[in-house]
């Protein structure tokens, strides 16, 4: 699995309720999705688009378990690459099927905008403006192959072991 995309830098330490506040708890994921980031970065939700990527810095994710990687996934973001994720925030990006990367170095490599290229085969970054390539933290198959078939339900849907949802 490879992509290009467009990417959008965070800094470190992005906790769940920075990515969707407390008060979204409530609310639909269509509703969710409107809140994402809107504290630190109003109006980003409007200029991301299906395909671009998340960069971000050091402890990304940290915080409470919320579905904040459900509601990254569902922005249409190819995946993220940061510095360090926080282990309870990459357990949700599994559980989720929200492709996450760990990349030493990844949050200098890029500017906002440039243009990301990722391997999931080899686990490289490539920045197209730089030409630099990047080599992440590679993810064991059985976390790639969860986050491949959308989450922990639609694997366990297509292999028969719960029913398919309603």
């Amino acid at each position: 699995m490879e992509f290009t995309g467009k990417t959008w830098k965070f800094g470190d330490n992005i906790n769940t309720d920075l990515i969707l506040p407390g008060r979204a708890q409530l609310f639909t994921e269509e509703e969710q999705l409107r809140c994402v980031f809107e504290a630190n970065r109003p109006g980003w939700i409007d200029e991301v688009a299906a395909g671009d990527v998340l960069i971000g810095g050091h402890n990304f994710g940290m915080g409470s378990s919320r579905p904040a990687a459900r509601s990254l996934r569902n922005t249409g973001l190819a995946c993220m690459v940061t510095e360090s994720i926080n282990g309870l925030f990459y357990r949700n990006c599994v559980n989720w099927g929200f492709l996450a990367l760990e990349c030493e170095g990844i949050s200098t490599a890029f500017e906002e905008g440039d243009e990301a290229h990722i391997s999931f085969e080899d686990f490289t970054i490539k920045n197209n403006r730089t030409d630099a390539v990047l080599q992440a933290r590679a993810i064991p198959e059985v976390l790639l192959n969860t986050m491949k078939a959308g989450g922990v339900l639609p694997l366990l849907e297509a292999e028969g072991l719960v029913a398919a949802a309603c």
